[in-house]
């Protein structure tokens, strides 16, 4: 591994796998092999007698090289809710994850780590996202859901990724509402009230089209 990143979101929902699979074609784009992670997926489905996740599956077909579905996504919940709600039987353990972490690692230039949720959703009772962000040692990229709300969103997320000590090297503007009025000058106002640069703006699409959204990012900020 010569470069990681641990992707992180202002919430739910925002866009972060198709950010992660951008950054994926992107950088192999620039003639570097990538793998991903999704370590923690809720809202899994049953494929040949394993719980599998959409998400991951895609972060799995993307890598430059095959991985096994479990390094990948070492947690695999059935029900799409919280990760401490869904594994109160089988609690996330961030020692495990980091395991599977060093298992790959140094199969590829770059490996990108995608989180669950927002900054500070919880793993377990006592961890959230931000302890395994940290316990990687990775720097962030966030994805900010440009939507109604998204100015506090992204600098809350911002200030408390900072206050935390951990290094933040961008963000990811994903256009997720293609009627929300001012969007530019909404991404501008997050951009100018910032320290972290902006990565790149994702336009909005329905389609999967990885390779168009990847052409809007500037990843060579990040090497």
């Amino acid at each position: 591994m010569k470069y990681g990143f641990f992707i992180t979101g202002t919430d739910t929902g925002v866009g972060k796998t198709w950010a992660t699979i951008a950054l994926m074609r992107r950088f192999k784009q620039q003639e570097l092999s990538v793998v991903g992670m999704k370590p923690v997926a809720a809202g899994c489905e049953y494929q040949d007698g394993q719980l599998k996740n959409e998400d991951a599956l895609l972060i799995q077909e993307n890598a430059s090289q095959w991985l096994d579905y479990s390094d990948i996504n070492p947690y695999a919940f059935e029900d799409a809710i919280s990760p401490h709600l869904a594994g109160v039987e089988y609690p996330v353990q961030i020692d495990v994850i980091a395991q599977a972490f060093d298992k790959i690692k140094d199969k590829a230039d770059v490996i990108l780590v995608e989180g669950a949720g927002g900054w500070f959703a919880p793993l377990n009772n006592e961890d959230d996202i931000a302890d395994l962000a940290k316990a990687l040692a990775l720097p962030v990229i966030v994805v900010v859901a440009i939507r109604l709300g998204c100015i506090n969103h992204a600098r809350l997320t911002l200030q408390a990724i900072q206050s935390a000590g951990v290094h933040c090297v961008g963000w990811i503007a994903m256009c997720i509402d293609p009627k929300m009025a001012r969007q530019d000058e909404n991404i501008a106002t997050i951009k100018n009230k910032s320290s972290a640069p902006l990565l790149g703006v994702l336009p909005y699409t329905d389609e999967m089209n990885f390779d168009y959204l990847a052409e809007n990012l500037t990843a060579e900020k990040l090497i």
